[in-house]
């Protein structure tokens, strides 16, 4: 983000070797990304739990997802710009508390218009937060200890992504005081409480000498066009495709390109655009982009509709459910270790190719077995095709944003990587969005429960029919990549850059 590319070059007030404050701080960073990283998964494994107990509709299921996605990803560049004017230490520690206060309101939502609202505010805190973790990292450690942090954040990453549809299937199991779903939620109250207190006392404060001017009309024109292009798809079946939505998705396309010729003007007038516009010149970053952006709609849809093919169609406990997911997360983190370690080094590109194409065979060979054991399928059964994906997700996720980097200047290194976490995000809102066309839209309406199995069941590879065809879109679009990342001079800007999209993925 663009909080990284001011550090690199800034000049810092770390603390000294024996000073062991800048641990604590570390711990204290760690422990909110992870707090966001378990916030995002833990989620989906309660949809069906929220459905029942709070009456939310299609959209709002949705949204309540979506509507996350979607205030994270447009403020992550604005929430990085404020902390470099405004201090990093000041920002996370607003970030905290606000995600904290969003999360006690929604495990306290009173229906689920509440719900959806504090989910909105909780990713806009979000945005606030996640950006200055790895800011505060680069103004606290030299240089040299930045290879041991970031290897502790990989860590931490791989074990949010495991830990978090599992926290989720037993506190929505345990129904602790009869909460139903509502502890996932409150589960963040004791731990926003205690890192904001600890920040306070051991976060050391820091600033960008040159921070660059907040867009605020670019961050309006990103969240107007993709609310004009969300909201009729999220809400256009419930109502039966008004004609007002396909005006509004029109026009959302209107609404871009008026971006674009503002933020033109922005970068003449002063030099401080919210999207970095000369980066799209360079071949590999725009390819970059486009695969982050179609990467992130292919996993907005997987994930949801596997989440309610679970639970909704097969009838499983969350528990069973979240259990189900282990081999997945394992396999992602066991390949993309492989992958920035031994593989991308000696094979370039090709990895990432490789991992989109395993990928979508593990999605088709999922829908075989959906198809061939209906109903009575098993989790052992369904081990292999997650296990598949799951490996080829981990050689893409890992190397993919220092692949897409490593012909960008160096000057517009924070820049771009904030862009691309953006965008990722946008693509996931876009691709949860979609569950309406690509899944629900299938189901059809009033279904006896003897139908709702088959019709998940058929409605589950419908959809992923779909995210095998953008991974072949995904493969293509990685031929445009550089065939061997650059290597950077200090490594610091391409690791902070691959962890940032870890952490935000």
């Amino acid at each position: 983000m663009t909080s990284t590319e001011q550090t690199l070059s800034a000049p810092r007030t770390q603390a000294g070797p024996g000073d062991r404050r800048r641990w604590f701080a570390l711990a204290i960073v760690m422990a909110a990304a992870f707090m966001d990283l378990v916030d995002v998964t833990i989620v989906n494994i309660a949809i069906p739990s929220i459905q029942r107990d709070a009456g939310a509709s299609v959209g709002q299921i949705q949204w309540i997802t979506a509507g996350y996605a979607l205030a994270f990803a447009a403020g992550l560049i604005t929430g990085g710009r404020l902390g470099d004017i405004h201090g990093r230490r000041r920002l996370f520690l607003l970030g905290i508390a606000g995600f904290t206060l969003a999360s006690a309101l929604c495990g306290f939502a009173a229906n689920p218009e509440m719900l959806v609202a504090a989910r909105i505010l909780q990713g806009g805190m979000a945005a606030m937060m996640v950006p200055q973790v790895l800011s505060i990292v680069h103004a606290t450690f030299p240089a040299h200890e930045r290879g041991k942090v970031f290897g502790l954040f990989g860590a931490i990453v791989g074990l949010g992504a495991v830990s978090g549809p599992l926290l989720g299937a037993l506190l929505t199991e345990w129904n602790l005081f009869g909460l139903e779903w509502r502890p996932i939620f409150l589960i963040n109250l004791p731990v926003g409480v205690v890192a904001f207190l600890l920040g306070r006392r051991f976060i050391t404060e820091s600033r960008a000498p040159k921070a660059l001017k907040l867009d605020l009309v670019g961050v309006a024109l990103v969240t107007l066009g993709l609310l004009m292009l969300l909201y009729p798809l999220t809400r256009g079946r419930e109502l039966g495709w008004p004609v007002w939505g396909y005006v509004s998705m029109a026009g959302a396309l209107g609404v871009f390109a008026a971006l674009v010729a503002y933020e033109r003007r922005k970068t003449a007038r002063d030099g401080s655009p919210l999207v970095e516009l000369s980066l799209f010149r360079v071949k590999s970053f725009a390819a970059g982009i486009a695969v982050q952006t179609v990467f992130g709609v292919a996993l907005g849809i997987f994930f949801l509709v596997w989440t309610l093919y679970l639970q909704y169609g097969l009838g499983w406990s969350p528990l069973r459910a979240g259990l189900t997911g282990v081999p997945f997360s394992l396999s992602v983190s066991t390949a993309a270790g492989m992958s920035v370690q031994k593989l991308v080094p000696r094979f370039g590109r090709k990895v990432l190719q490789a991992g989109a194409l395993v990928m979508g065979v593990g999605v088709l060979l999922y829908i075989w077995e959906a198809h061939r054991y209906g109903l009575s399928i098993a989790p052992w059964q369904m081990a292999l095709p997650l296990v598949v994906m799951g490996t080829g997700m981990g050689l893409i996720v890992a190397p993919l944003t220092d692949a897409v980097l490593s012909e960008v200047p160096r000057e517009h290194a924070g820049s771009a990587s904030g862009l691309i976490n953006t965008v990722q995000q946008m693509g996931n809102a876009l691709g949860l969005g979609l569950v309406s066309v690509v899944f629900f839209e299938v189901i059809g309406d009033r279904l006896t429960r003897a139908q709702v199995g088959p019709a998940f069941v058929h409605a589950f590879q419908h959809a992923l029919w779909w995210v095998a065809g953008v991974m072949g879109v995904i493969f293509l679009l990685m031929s445009a990549l550089p065939k061997r990342p650059a290597q950077h001079v200090e490594g610091a800007a391409a690791e902070a850059a691959a962890v940032e999209s870890a952490l935000v993925g």
